[in-house]
């Protein structure tokens, strides 16, 4: 996205996905995180760091939101406001605070640790920030990255 030169001129994209609770939807997924990052101009390591914490998240949700046979919807709305990258993953499954997950004990031997806990580690290490809403009976986890020289 191209800079202005006027500061106090905010430029804005919105760019919105709704996927079912099944993992041949990641295709999908990847597809929407490659043309929304184009949009942006995003660097090819930024795009690929940032399909991948979203794509975590999002099959994540995927495998653990619904009950096992239940259909759900998965909303993913990324927006840019010229400066901050915001991804919002929305369903309406079972609550759950991934930032509420204990670090994964990255020390441990494979065999003494615990299963879980990387994806959301992953994530942890490649967004600024993420924060975990509960609303409207909605689980809303939103990953941020600030975009600098974009």
């Amino acid at each position: 996205m191209k800079k202005s030169d006027d500061h106090n001129e905010q430029s804005m994209l919105t760019e919105t996905l709704v996927l079912k609770n099944d993992v041949h939807e990641v295709t999908r997924l990847s597809s929407f995180m490659k043309s929304a990052t184009g949009k942006l101009g995003v660097e090819a390591s930024l795009a690929r760091q940032l399909r991948l914490a979203v794509e975590e998240a999002v099959v994540n949700v995927i495998e653990y939101a619904y009950p096992i046979g239940t259909e759900g919807d998965i909303t993913i709305k990324m927006t840019y406001d010229g400066h901050i990258l915001r991804f919002r993953i929305i369903d309406a499954g079972v609550p759950f605070d991934p930032t509420e997950k204990e670090k994964a004990d990255i020390n441990l031997s494979v065999e003494d640790r615990q299963i879980g806990g990387l994806g959301i580690l992953l994530v942890r290490e490649l967004m600024d920030s993420i924060n975990y809403e509960r609303e409207d009976g909605k689980n809303i986890l939103t990953l941020i990255k600030t975009l600098i020289n974009y």
